[in-house]
């Protein structure tokens, strides 16, 4: 199995809570809240565990959240690389309210990030030794961090012979795409943004996919469409996945999950659609479990065989 590094520049608390229904100018009375790590990166690397693999996931931490995400990890007894900053990690809040079966996402900017802070990942990855075969970049960029930080890590992964995966949004996603990647995960909206174009339909969505692939912004696009499941496109390749159909309970971490099935397949030596097959197996798997909480392996595992079964 190659190696696979994660890296979340922002990762954070995770607080999850129900309450019976949310009021404006009332007090809510919440149930006794979850907290687990959270950051697409380190999220990664969870759900790699969950489903049998190995990582390294690089983070930044400060504060008593640095210090409760660091706790936390170590409880998962995941390998993990801290960077400590002079900031205090955020909380994200995720509220379900019983009358409607709504969750609500309550996401916080995480803190401000000095220039020898950002600079210490980069350079950490760039003497990494001995080199990763899989970088995930993912999630989204605190303050202070330039919105070109993924293009440098895109120039630094071409160096040391890794294969970068992004998955953010934003600035941060085409500056990115500018320098060239291995793998780009984007949703609908993040497609359009890479495009500058409106998508409307399924034929639109392959041409924006392949028009990515050919001006060599990334060599691999897997659009992210939900339910729906994934759309797999390279230089010589366009399939769709169709996503199970499954129960949902909650939404959170089902893309983390996807990108993580995916990069553990690749790494274990899967072809690349066997690799995006087990990737939606396992979203729909996080898709099936409450809260905050990540694929279940037995899950992820049943759903891919019905997957193989029906291609």
């Amino acid at each position: 199995m190659k190696r696979i590094l994660t890296l979340t520049v922002n990762p954070s608390i995770d607080k999850s809570t129900t309450v019976k229904q949310v009021v404006e100018d009332k007090k809510l009375r919440c149930e006794t809240p979850y907290h687990e790590p959270g950051g697409g990166g380190i999220n990664v690397s969870r759900a790699i565990k969950i489903l049998g693999g190995k990582s390294l996931a690089l983070y930044t931490k400060g504060g008593p959240y640095g210090r409760m995400l660091s706790d936390l990890l170590d409880k998962e007894n995941l390998k993990h690389q801290p960077f400590s900053i002079s900031g205090l990690s955020r909380e994200n809040l995720i509220v379900f309210e019983k009358v409607s079966n709504r969750q609500y996402r309550f996401g916080m900017p995480g803190p401000k990030l000095q220039k020898l802070e950002w600079e210490s990942l980069l350079k950490f990855i760039k003497n990494i030794s001995p080199n990763p075969g899989y970088i995930v970049a993912s999630g989204s960029l605190p303050p202070g961090v330039p919105k070109d930080f993924y293009a440098r890590l895109a120039e630094i992964s071409k160096e040391i012979n890794s294969n970068l995966i992004v998955d953010t949004y934003g600035e941060a996603l085409i500056s990115a795409a500018e320098k060239g990647v291995y793998l780009l995960k984007p949703n609908m909206k993040e497609l359009q943004d890479l495009v500058s174009k409106k998508i409307e339909n399924e034929f639109q969505q392959e041409k924006a996919a392949k028009e990515i692939v050919e001006k060599q912004k990334s060599k691999i696009v897997v659009v992210s469409l939900g339910a729906a499941g994934a759309l797999l496109v390279t230089k010589n390749k366009s399939k769709r996945i169709r996503s199970p159909i499954v129960p949902i309970k909650s939404r959170v971490g089902a893309g983390d999950s996807m990108v993580a099935g995916i990069t553990l397949s690749l790494a274990t030596g899967k072809t690349l659609e066997e690799s995006v097959r087990f990737g939606v197996a396992a979203g729909a798997a996080a898709a099936m479990t409450p809260r905050t909480e990540l694929c279940r392996k037995k899950d992820t595992e049943r759903l891919y065989k019905k997957l193989i079964s029906e291609a």
